[in-house]
């Protein structure tokens, strides 16, 4: 009969080697004792969920009390003479100044005038990945090598000397989600970052954040498989109902492989059971060998993880129909969809969308350049946010418009209001933190102006929603990113220094 021990991992090897092992009794003395050899215990195989972990470090920062603001707290709610705390790069309070305890010899800044709100978190960038300058060297968004390469992660593209991120800084960004571009069925794993300066991808990467998966139909994939190297007929898919197999096959393919994990896991708690309880010593054959783990493949690794409620469907989609086959799909494989990103006809089934917990992350005014993007409308934002549970996003997708998402978000507000949507300022800036956040998964951490989330704020110099207003100064973890009345706080990538244009300064 087997003896297995259970030890620490760090005595593996040690206690491999040993064949005699060594008793204490109990005055303290040690005695050799023969017996059976004892076998290090197998470790369970498991492979590891976050191999290139972020190593962001909050920048330097003050505590720090705005005040006499008006205060957008991302909830929907509108504060006017109000106040927000800032301590340990964490929000602790916010209110009423006049209702506030103020800590005694606290930094203060007067914000007479200004609006203050949650950074603005963009749930559809490429920055980094697409960066500027736009040069083939750059162009590191789309793996086209196949319309399913869910293998791939789109961390390990960004270049993060893009000065599209000082730009989105000065917008107000806070977050943005980095995500492969739209040529495949099954794009690769998108990465939500912070907005701050680095010299890595991993040192921008958001602590905590969950993996999101980037999925997209309609014309796309079917363009760049199915006819895009001017082949006819082309590869596979070709044709829409060739995009919808295309995903069924993969998602299959994923089920069976989630199966084996489980049968695995499950067979290796019996075994482990079996081995912390030994059968009795006239039964020889004990526990036997471990279970053997099923072969690692990446991609399913990615599919999986959605499976497991781990990783988050992000899915490129324009047509209402579309959509609704989309949800019957997730249905169909047990996962779920936390975001149709573009949606120009997300108003026809805002409704449906709402029932099933799905947020539409869309641009205000941006459709026509194609066939599926044709039917769109300029309250597209409004209708979706009106649906009962509705939750509408707005997107940037797009390097200068990540720069002026508050500008986005106000004519999508202007709009709904021409037809009756009657929509306040307040709950408006909800598409622009609160719900990007919620369908991140990160809205425990930021989104909210809330006693202990981090402190990523911005002070407006007016009404956030004028074209005419600037976001005077930026703060990430309580850390100031930007600040326009200050050219020390205001970050240079490294690819611009002694560039003219350095810093967007002519």
């Amino acid at each position: 009969m087997q003896v297995w021990k259970l030890i620490p991992l760090v005595a593996l090897v040690a206690s491999a080697c040993a064949t005699t092992p060594i008793d204490t009794s109990t005055d303290g003395s040690t005695t050799s004792q023969a017996s059976e050899p004892v076998k290090a215990m197998p470790r369970r195989v498991a492979y590891n969920a976050d191999p290139y972990p972020s190593t962001y470090k909050p920048l330097p920062s003050d505590d720090v009390l705005i005040r006499n603001a008006t205060v957008y707290d991302g909830l929907g709610g509108e504060i006017k003479g109000g106040a927000v705390l800032i301590q340990g790069g964490k929000i602790t309070a916010v209110g009423s100044e006049a209702a506030m305890t103020m800590p005694a010899g606290i930094k203060t800044i007067d914000a007479t005038g200004k609006f203050v709100t949650p950074g603005i978190i963009d749930i559809h960038s490429h920055l980094g990945a697409y960066p500027s300058p736009g040069i083939g060297a750059h162009q590191d968004g789309n793996e086209v090598s196949a319309p399913v390469t869910a293998e791939v992660w789109v961390e390990h593209s960004i270049w993060p000397q893009d000065p599209g991120f000082t730009r989105a800084m000065a917008g107000g960004v806070t977050a943005m989600q980095i995500l492969p571009g739209s040529a495949n069925l099954f794009g690769g794993r998108g990465v939500i970052i912070k907005a701050v300066p680095a010299t890595t991808a991993q040192g921008m990467k958001f602590p905590g954040a969950p993996y999101t998966l980037k999925m997209a139909c309609g014309e796309n994939p079917k363009r760049v498989y199915g006819y895009g190297g001017g082949r006819f007929p082309g590869g596979a898919p070709f044709s829409r109902m060739g995009n919808v197999a295309g995903y069924r096959e993969a998602w299959q393919r994923a089920v069976e492989y989630k199966r084996k994990w489980d049968k695995y896991n499950a067979d290796f708690d019996a075994w482990e059971k079996k081995v912390k309880s030994p059968a009795p010593k006239t039964d020889d054959k004990g526990p036997g060998d471990p279970p053997n783990a099923p072969d690692r493949n990446l991609e399913l690794d990615t599919l999986m993880g959605v499976l497991n409620g781990e990783i988050l469907v992000q899915q490129h989609c324009y047509r209402a129909d579309e959509m609704a086959q989309i949800i019957d799909l997730s249905k169909e494989f047990g996962y779920k969809v936390s975001a149709f990103h573009h949606g120009v006809e997300a108003y026809k089934v805002a409704g449906l969308l709402a029932a099933n917990g799905i947020c539409g992350a869309l641009w205000a005014d941006w459709w026509g350049f194609k066939a599926e993007a044709y039917d769109g409308i300029r309250e597209n934002i409004p209708m979706v946010h009106n649906a009962t549970g509705g939750c509408a996003i707005v997107h940037s997708d797009d390097a200068n418009g990540i720069q002026r998402l508050n500008q986005e978000a106000a004519k999508a507000l202007a709009d709904g209001r021409r037809v009756g949507i009657d929509i306040s300022n307040a709950v408006a800036w909800t598409w622009l933190s609160r719900n990007p956040a919620k369908a991140l998964g990160i809205l425990d951490k930021t989104g909210t102006l809330e006693s202990g989330k981090a402190a990523d704020v911005v002070i407006w110099s007016g009404d956030p929603f004028s074209v005419y207003t600037r976001a005077d100064i930026v703060f990430v973890d309580g850390a100031v990113t930007w600040d326009r009345s200050n050219e020390a706080r205001r970050p240079v990538t490294d690819f611009e220094l002694g560039q003219p244009g350095e810093g967007d300064v002519k």
